[in-house]
């Protein structure tokens, strides 16, 4: 009988300690607090000019003036969460889920070559983009261990909107998915579908902002602006949790009393 007790007990306390830190991980979002500037995440234009501005959730903005040489590929800035005053980029879990978003504003001096910015998500499988471009004005998201996603709206040059994401555990499917939001217009549940079945242990989020050199045009520039940044924990795991943990603790309180006014083996 003890033995039998003993088991059921650590059948109790494992699931416990498994909500425990479910929950633990949950709240490792809270304690986002800045922003890792990373500027010149791709270089390949050094002598055009860059103004940064790093405030938190209120404005980020990278400027790209005169970003024109006769060779090389694109500029590119980049900003990640950070929980320690912006020294490291936040690494997020694969059940870290969460409501993330913000207002983009980009403006190019010429649509074309491209202009792009947006949401990144950076781990070992691959950049995931959420982004607007200028030449395309596309609003789409791909990549990495992104789902693909393509609004049908379009984006223009400094145009401003509103970006979302939200990261969570489908309770219809059990699986961890993601909806894109646009102005508001929202995407259809789409679930992961990479190995991890997720976001991967150790990736870094944030928004970038990138600019194609352009040979001909020395006055080739860019100004991306991200405003009003918001990311909290994904509301409906928490209630979930929270709905989960105080029934088995009445249980548990329950069966405690039960054992104690049995007679012993």
């Amino acid at each position: 009988m003890r033995t039998k007790n003993l088991s059921q007990r650590c059948a109790y306390c494992g699931i416990i300690i498994g909500l425990a830190a479910a929950t633990a991980a949950y709240a490792q979002i809270t304690t986002i607090n800045s922003a890792n500037i990373v500027p010149r995440a791709f270089n390949d234009v050094p002598g055009a000019t860059l103004t940064t501005v790093s405030n938190y959730p209120s404005l980020i903005s990278f400027n790209e003036q005169n970003v024109s040489q006769a060779t090389g590929f694109a500029n590119r800035d980049r900003w990640n969460f950070s929980n320690n005053g912006g020294t490291s980029a936040y690494a997020f879990a694969n059940n870290d889920f969460f409501q993330v978003s913000m207002t983009l504003t980009l403006t190019a001096s010429a649509i074309s070559p491209r202009k792009e910015a947006g949401f990144q998500l950076s781990s070992l499988g691959g950049d995931g983009q959420f982004i607007v471009n200028t030449d395309s004005h596309e609003i789409v998201a791909f990549g990495g261990p992104f789902p693909f996603y393509a609004f049908p709206a379009t984006y223009d040059s400094g145009e401003t909107i509103t970006l979302g994401m939200n990261y969570f555990l489908d309770g219809n499917t059990g699986l961890r998915s993601i909806v894109y939001s646009a102005n508001g217009v929202q995407s259809p549940v789409l679930a992961f579908s990479n190995t991890e079945q997720g976001i991967i242990d150790g990736s870094t989020l944030g928004g970038y902002f990138q600019i194609v050199n352009d040979p001909a045009n020395p006055s080739n520039s860019g100004l991306a602006a991200f405003a009003d940044i918001s990311i909290v924990p994904e509301p409906s795991a928490l209630v979930l949790l929270s709905l989960g943990v105080l029934p088995l603790g009445l249980l548990l309180g329950y069966r405690r009393a039960k054992l104690s006014l049995s007679p012993r083996a």
